[in-house]
């Protein structure tokens, strides 16, 4: 048992409990418990699939976390447009804050990491982690594969026919063109090339004062490891930006970056706090 005389100062005191580990010199600001994470899974998923351990994980770490299902789920089929997303989005960052977070982030796999860049480029968070972005409207092959289907699409709505529920479709790569029925105007809010799921724009247009943790698997497709560097260096520049390349694959990268997703955004929220009570 070590004791400390009484004649020693607190400054002295302090010193030596930091040495052997009763002090944490980290501000009460940046703890889990005031660190809010929504969470969103990919294209054709659900919060308790491929995310579920990240979310579940967080939370045994102390972090606040609001899992939600999107409207890209297997079970909602785009019901609702991009902009009725973001505010449900904005909604669970708002019942985080309820419960004591003082600094919110964003994060997505796949289809939910293109979607959280686009948001990220319209809302202030403290900080946005794409995990294994894909699922790019923009690209050549979301263009070939439903190049017809967003055609069909646009001409119903030149026709009037805006809210016409009808069968459009989606393309995921290990499962091929996927139905979805929704109205022509919600279809094209997620899947008009020079829309909101443009990743090429939504990483250009990223808030500059919001950082981000762009996470690509050492074994992710092919097409997403080929525009890494590209999308990554598109994004603007930022002290706290940064590239994480974990030894996974597409499906389990969320698992393999709760460590990192954990301590990255613990270190933005703590500079944060720094920032604001220097």
């Amino acid at each position: 048992m070590i004791r400390v005389p009484g004649r020693w100062t607190v400054a002295a005191a302090v010193a030596v409990s930091v040495v052997v580990g009763w002090v944490q010199p980290v501000s009460a600001e940046s703890t889990p418990s005031t660190i809010g994470i929504v969470v969103m899974h990919g294209k054709g998923g659900m919060p308790k699939g491929l995310v579920g351990e990240l979310a579940s994980t967080l939370e045994e770490k102390g972090f606040l976390v609001a899992n939600i299902e999107m409207p890209w789920s297997k079970r909602r089929q785009y019901d609702v447009d991009v902009s009725t997303a973001d505010k449900a989005v904005m909604s669970a960052l708002d019942r985080l804050r309820g419960k004591g977070a003082t600094h919110v982030f964003v994060a997505g796999h796949s289809q939910g990491g293109v979607y959280a860049l686009q948001f990220g480029g319209k809302h202030t968070v403290n900080g946005i982690i794409a995990i294994a972005p894909g699922g790019n409207v923009a690209s050549e092959f979301f263009r070939d594969k439903l190049g017809a289907t967003v055609a069909e699409a646009r001409a119903l709505v030149a026709e009037g026919k805006v809210s016409e529920r009808t069968k459009f479709y989606d393309f995921e790569g290990s499962k091929g063109a996927i139905p979805v029925t929704t109205t022509p105007t919600i279809y094209l809010t997620w899947f008009d090339p020079d829309g909101a799921m443009n990743q090429w724009s939504a990483v250009k247009t990223m808030n500059p004062k919001v950082p981000v943790l762009y996470i690509v698997p050492t074994s992710d497709y092919p097409a997403l490891r080929k525009v890494k560097q590209e999308m990554f260096g598109a994004l603007p520049s930022h002290p706290l930006t940064k590239l994480y390349e974990p030894n996974a694959n597409h499906i389990n990268a969320p698992t393999a970056s709760i460590g990192e997703i954990a301590r990255w955004a613990t270190d933005v929220a703590s500079k944060a706090g720094a920032a604001r009570n220097p």
